[in-house]
């Protein structure tokens, strides 16, 4: 997917969660050509118990290893086991990652919850684009193939903002054979004026802001002529869209802000709502 051979960070616990995204991970390493680093953070303990933790994460590490030899053979893998928080380490990482690959919760989180603080932290804070795996099932405990659906959906700003999300999006929808990448971006009345757009009539907004995503995926659309691209201008918060079409796509792209420093300080509320909520993958990509 890029041009560096930056690898696919992989973070297992042990959680059916996190082998989810070690399963799904090893897939877009193998599709981009990009190795894969499997990772497992010790949490800090006592000294004492150090050894103990070590030999576990060991264990641990080679069972995901076994996995991903038996689920890509040939995949270049290695493992790493730093001794930190885990956001902290997988952020840390991510400086020298092509993307981050965690599950949307792990051994320590309540099922109440549909996402963890680790994985939360780190979507909100990684240096790359950070993928939350959530389990799409359709049954009690069947889960959809990870190839049942094949679009891609970003959700967009029809500005330069966008750059990076429209970016990733058009990588991993070019590397998908037949995959389709729905643009979806929501606008107001409000956000029509403000950029100048018609005042009152909804039409003419709604045609203003297709064709603004239409100037800003032109380019895009030269580069990658052979991938099928759908414009969504949708009136209001893209978020209920992005949800919903999250359940039938292979992976939804958002954006966040970068620099955020505390939990959920780098999402929006579009983006936060859709990692939150999603129903399969979500990509979050600094911008």
């Amino acid at each position: 997917m890029t041009a560096d051979d930056l690898p696919v960070i992989a973070a297992v616990d042990g959680s059916a969660h996190s082998w989810e995204a070690l399963d799904w991970a090893a897939a877009e390493a193998v599709r981009g050509g990009l190795p894969l680093l499997i990772v497992h953070v010790r949490p800090l303990t006592r000294r004492t118990e150090e050894g103990q933790g070590l030999r576990e994460a060991e264990e641990l590490l080679a069972q995901a290893v076994l996995r991903t030899s038996r689920l890509a053979p040939g995949l270049r893998a290695s493992t790493l086991a730093p001794l930190d928080f885990p956001s902290a380490a997988l952020v840390s990482l991510s400086r020298d990652a092509s993307m981050v690959v965690v599950g949307s919760r792990g051994l320590g989180g309540f099922r109440s919850l549909m996402i963890g603080s680790n994985s939360l932290a780190t979507a909100s804070m990684a240096r790359c684009p950070v993928v939350v795996v959530h389990t799409r099932r359709t049954g009690e405990n069947e889960a959809e193939p990870a190839d049942a659906f094949t679009d891609i959906v970003a959700g967009v700003a029809a500005d330069e903002s966008s750059g990076a999300v429209l970016d990733f999006a058009y990588e991993v929808a070019a590397s998908r054979p037949g995959a389709r990448l729905r643009l979806v971006h929501g606008w107001t009345m409000f956000s029509s004026v403000l950029s100048g757009g018609p005042v009152f009539d909804t039409g003419a907004a709604a045609d203003a802001a297709d064709r603004s995503l239409a100037e800003l995926t032109a380019e895009r659309n030269g580069k990658y002529p052979h991938v099928d691209v759908v414009r969504e201008p949708v009136r209001g918060s893209a978020s209920r869209t992005l949800v919903t079409a999250s359940a039938t796509a292979a992976l939804t792209v958002v954006g966040r802000r970068k620099g955020g420093e505390s939990l959920g300080l780098g999402l929006s509320p579009v983006a936060q709502t859709t990692v939150t909520h999603a129903l399969g993958p979500v990509a979050v990509v600094p911008v």
